[in-house]
């Protein structure tokens, strides 16, 4: 899609190892697993979007 998707799905994914890393630091589990989904998200969204973009 367009640069700014990119550069937000990338950002998006930086938080959430951050989070994770935060998580694992704090020996807080959820924090941990709500990092790990936050950079299953934006991984998808990435994908989703190099999908549509291979058919432009």
């Amino acid at each position: 899609m367009g640069m700014d998707d990119d550069i937000k799905h990338h950002a998006e994914e930086a938080a959430g190892k951050a989070k994770e890393k935060w998580g694992e630091a704090t020996d807080d589990k959820d924090l941990e697993r709500e990092g790990e989904a936050d950079q299953t998200k934006a991984n998808l969204k990435q994908a989703a979007d190099d999908v549509k973009d291979a058919f432009k």
